[in-house]
């Protein structure tokens, strides 16, 4: 099957992952009146979609030294696509919080497996690749968005119709394992000490992330006059900055190099939020939450590049190429809840510390942000090794 497919396929996975999570994060003030939930019972509830979200992630972690990569993706987005349509259908709130939870378990599989694939494609083309699949998720999260704003107007049960996204886009020709074993000996130990200082920038990263496209409606909703049908430009605005600095990330990194691009969106990221907590109106709120995207936007994709290349070497070279992708697989699925961690401080803290004020609850990311300076010179080399591997033609 050429690569060419299997990326496209690969960054639709991406696509509608992103569409699914903002259609419904930009409804949350909707689904938060439909159902009479505070901003701590929602918290909670979000809390609930979080964890069976990690869970999600350690099943595809369990099963990825087994099956491949493309069964549990293909498996993920068919769960997602009953789950959406339950939770934004349900009839009573039981239904609503089984649909959530479905949704959170689906969300943590499909995670993990798109960025095995990710990382699997990007091994087979010798460069870096990961930001363009990041950035597929960023268009399908403005496509979401706008779906939010379209039907701001409208009850939430008409965004069940986007469940039919990911139940047709899991019948893409997403990229097989190489034949041969797939036991990981248990001889071959992962590195995890490098791994978790990269790990640890990525939690920082999906806190604001999360806080953004979790509470930034919220924030403009509950802080400003904010016309209904304008609140969910602030993730709007934040993924479609973020999307640019995407697409331009590979050529960012290579002429200014990873540590003076990540150092650079730390502070450009924790001066955003400065503008966001201390903004007189929703049109300056919003301006922030679009420098923030601007800022941080890299963070994620070289983070699953750089934990990808220390898993897969340098013993990796002398294994069948079937046992090195269930190890590499393996580790990104467990790599991939330093994501979850970020995203229950940004989801879950910023309502409960914000609750009386989302002013103080972006305030604490506008703080923690920072700590992804002393962070950066940890994907040196492991970005450096991308870069500098051997290109194979690939089409």
């Amino acid at each position: 099957m050429p690569l060419s497919r299997a990326r496209a396929a690969t960054a639709a996975g991406f696509l509608t992952q992103g569409l699914i999570l903002l259609s419904l994060t930009t409804r949350l003030p909707d689904i938060q009146d439909k159902w009479g939930f505070s901003d701590v019972t929602l918290s909670l509830v979000l809390l609930m979609m979080v964890l069976l979200a990690g869970v999600g992630s350690v099943i595809a972690e369990t099963l990825a030294k087994r099956r491949d990569s493309a069964l549990l993706l293909r498996s993920g987005l068919l769960l997602i696509a009953v789950a959406v349509p339950v939770l934004c259908l349900a009839p009573a709130e039981g239904v609503f919080i089984a649909g959530m939870a479905g949704y959170g378990i689906g969300l943590g599989v499909v995670d993990a497996s798109t960025n095995m694939q990710a990382v699997a494609l990007e091994h087979r083309y010798g460069r870096p690749i990961l930001p363009s699949f990041h950035g597929a998720w960023t268009l399908g999260g403005v496509f979401g968005a706008l779906i939010g704003l379209a039907t701001a107007s409208a009850s939430v049960e008409v965004n069940a119709v986007v469940g039919v996204l990911p139940l047709v886009v899991a019948f893409a020709p997403f990229l097989p394992r190489d034949h041969g074993p797939t036991e990981l000996p248990e001889a071959l130990a992962v590195p995890w000490r490098p791994i978790v200082l990269v790990g640890v920038a990525m939690v920082l990263f999906y806190m604001i992330d999360t806080g953004v496209q979790t509470w930034g409606p919220l924030f403009l909703d509950h802080t400003f006059t904010t016309p209904e049908r304008y609140v969910a430009l602030a993730a709007l605005a934040y993924l479609l900055a973020s999307g640019a600095v995407r697409l331009a990330g590979d050529g960012l990194v290579a002429r200014f190099g990873a540590v003076l691009v990540l150092r650079v969106g730390a502070l450009v990221g924790a001066a955003s939020l400065a503008v966001v907590v201390f903004s007189p109106t929703w049109q300056v709120a919003v301006l922030g939450f679009a420098l923030l995207g601007a800022g941080v936007a890299v963070v994620a994709p070289l983070s699953f590049s750089a934990a990808a290349r220390i898993a897969g070497g340098p013993d990796g070279a002398g294994l069948e190429p079937a046992v090195r992708q269930a190890r590499v697989d393996a580790v990104i699925a467990r790599f991939n809840q330093f994501n979850y961690v970020g995203a229950l401080l940004g989801s879950v803290m910023t309502g409960l510390v914000g609750q009386d004020s989302l002013r103080v609850g972006f305030a604490v990311p506008m703080v923690l942000v920072l700590g992804i300076i002393p962070l950066a010179t940890a994907f040196v080399p492991k970005v450096a090794e991308v870069v500098s591997a051997p290109r194979p033609s690939a089409s």
